[in-house]
């Protein structure tokens, strides 16, 4: 069975995620529909999670559609077939739940491939912790202290901001802008995150 490992280190088993502590972070994720596995960066098993080591070989999609929450896993399932079948770009939002009862949203946004049969072949995206956009007023001000944002978080934040508001226009031109923005501000966070982890074991 697959690990699922908490932020302090201890594992836990599947159906008890541990969310990240960072919001508005993003991380990346790909899918081989040969083998119906997905390959995550430490970002995304962490929010799903699952073992960054094992998410980093490939995981079932199964797996982190185990975290998703109950409600919302029937959709999110459906939307994901869907789009792989038919080659379609995707885009929903969803909650992954903890074994407390606590939520936190993730959009996650993908494209996919087909071959020359129309048979899915892969697909790819991005996910990202919108927790913070959908808290109420009341939820931000029991807030404790706000942290300093790096430069690199506020545009993480604000892409995420105005992704939103442009996928509630439709307009098709308007959300690839957003979608290469997002998925851009995704690389260089997980690089950034990557270094990190990098100089913290040296």
């Amino acid at each position: 069975m697959p690990k699922l490992k908490s932020l302090d280190g201890r594992n836990h088993l599947l159906g008890h995620p541990v969310a990240p502590e960072s919001p508005n972070a993003i991380g990346t994720w790909s899918w081989d529909a040969t083998t119906d596995r997905i390959c995550a960066d430490f970002y995304s098993a962490r929010l799903h999670g699952v073992d960054p080591d094992e998410a980093e070989a490939g995981l079932p999609l199964s797996v982190y559609l185990a975290s998703v929450h109950r409600t919302d896993r029937p959709r999110i399932m459906a939307a994901f077939r869907e789009n792989a079948r038919d080659g379609k770009a995707s885009g929903q939002e969803y909650r992954v739940g903890a074994a407390d009862g606590v939520s936190r949203w993730v959009l996650t946004r993908g494209r996919f491939a087909r071959d020359h049969l129309g048979q899915p072949v892969s697909g790819r995206g991005i996910l990202v912790d919108i927790t913070a956009l959908r808290a109420d007023a009341v939820t931000a001000n029991q807030a404790g202290p706000e942290t300093v944002e790096s430069p690199l978080e506020a545009a993480a934040a604000a892409a995420i901001a105005a992704y939103r508001a442009i996928d509630a226009l439709q307009d098709p031109e308007l959300r690839a802008s957003a979608d290469a923005l997002l998925y851009g501000i995704g690389r260089r966070l997980a690089a950034q995150e990557a270094a990190d982890r990098r100089e913290s074991l040296n």
